[in-house]
Parts: structure tokens; C-alpha cells; sequence
């Protein structure tokens, strides 16, 4: 069952699936991007983290992690930036309430996903992981023809980056479980657009496997 079943009535379902929705299929060279997996989003003591649904949200991208490390794929992330004034932080409809001084830096990465060394971090104000940023560029030098997005919040700024990356003619791929919101509806109704739209919302498993199988066929490459 998909994450939309139970939000998206059956005929709104139905009415899109005559034009919309066909998979799109992974390309030849996918790229990881993993989008504000912060403190910022997955900590509680955060004003705008959600530990419930960040927590298992970040071990389901752990082991495609792993996956991708292990293939040789290339890996990037995205995350905020602190803003010294109004023009920087911009019209965001969050109250803006600073986070207490006491706690870690909230634009660092959770440790379950601390990136390694030669991995990239874009660093961004606004929803879209290439909105101001390098990351179209990086796709480029990798030859990447698909970008696998995970991250939080699947409304948001991980939908934002999947809009984007469509409109870059990059192929889409979001594992179910390794996306997640503070809330059920947004997060559902995210997901059904961006399948139905931009991109294949897969589950992890499924992605993890057609991973696995690009990842060996661009090492044998490499070897011959």
C-alpha cells in the first residue's frame, strides 16, 4: 500500500492515473542527495524538529547509505545556513525562534549520516537543494542521470528538490521510507504529486536493490 492510499480518495486516484504516474525507471548513474537531515529537523529540542518521524526516517537512509558507499556512488547533502539578518533568513512562515545556544549546531548533519570525506555538502537558505547552490554542478561532474532524494521534509524542501531536479531533466527516485514530515497528510499528498509528476516513490528496499545493481555494473565497467 502506498503512502497515499488512505489520503488520496480512490477517484482522484483513478482520474490522474489515465495521464499521469508511469514509471519513470532509474537511470544508468544515480547520485544520493540527502536533504537537511539536521539537527535542525530530526532533534526535538529543536523548534521546528520532529524526532518521531526523523529518528527512523534517518536509519532507513543509513543503510541506502551504506548501499551507495559501498557501490562507489556519489553521495551529497544538503543543508541550512545560519542567517544574521531578515533579508537572509527570507519569508519563511516559522516563528524564526532561535534555537538555544546550549544545544548542538543545528545545521549539522545527525551523526547516523555524518558525511565522510569527499562528500559534498551544499549549503542552502531556501526549500530546493539547488535553489542558490552548487548542486547542479556537482551532478554534472558526477554524470549523474538520477538523483535518489531522501530527506526531510517530504512537503517541503525534499519535494521542492524533486520539482527542481525534474526541471534539470534529471530522472527522480524517492524511497518512501526514507522521507519523512511532521505531518501525515502533507507527507502523502507530497509523495502521490512528485509519483505521479516528477519522479518513481519506491520503497526503500526496491531502490536499495536497483542501487546495488548499478553500483556493480559501473565497477565492472571501471575494471575493464
Amino acid at each position: 500500500m502506498a503512502a497515499w492510499d488512505d489520503v488520496i480518495p480512490p477517484e482522484d486516484r483513478g482520474e490522474l492515473g489515465r495521464e499521469w504516474g508511469r514509471a519513470q525507471g532509474m537511470g544508468e548513474n544515480p547520485a544520493l542527495l540527502i536533504v537537511d537531515m539536521t539537527n535542525a529537523f530530526v532533534d526535538d529540542r529543536f523548534p521546528l524538529g520532529c524526532g518521531r518521524a526523523g529518528r527512523p526516517c534517518a536509519e532507513a537512509i543509513a543503510a541506502l547509505l551504506a548501499v551507495a558507499r559501498a557501490r562507489g556512488l556519489p553521495v551529497i547533502y544538503s543543508a541550512g545556513l545560519p542567517s544574521a539578518n531578515s533579508a537572509e533568513r527570507g519569508l519563511w512562515k516559522s516563528s524564526g525562534r532561535p534555537p538555544d545556544p546550549e544545544l548542538p549546531d543545528p545545521h549539522e548533519i545527525v551523526a547516523p549520516l555524518a558525511p565522510r570525506a569527499g562528500e559534498s555538502i551544499v549549503r542552502k537558505r531556501r526549500p530546493s537543494a539547488f535553489f542558490g547552490t552548487e548542486l547542479a554542478s556537482l551532478l554534472i561532474h558526477h554524470r549523474a542521470d538520477t538523483v535518489v532524494i531522501c530527506g526531510m521534509v517530504t512537503s517541503g524542501c525534499v519535494r521542492a528538490t524533486a520539482v527542481d531536479a525534474f526541471s534539470h531533466n534529471l530522472r527522480v527516485v524517492v524511497p518512501e521510507e526514507c522521507v519523512a514530515d511532521r505531518a501525515r497528510v502533507p507527507h502523502a499528498v507530497a509523495l502521490f504529486d512528485i509519483h505521479m509528476k516528477y519522479g518513481d516513490v519506491l520503497p526503500a528496499a526496491e531502490v536499495g536493490a536497483q542501487l546495488e545493481r548499478r553500483g556493480r555494473h559501473a565497477a565492472m565497467e571501471a575494471v575493464a
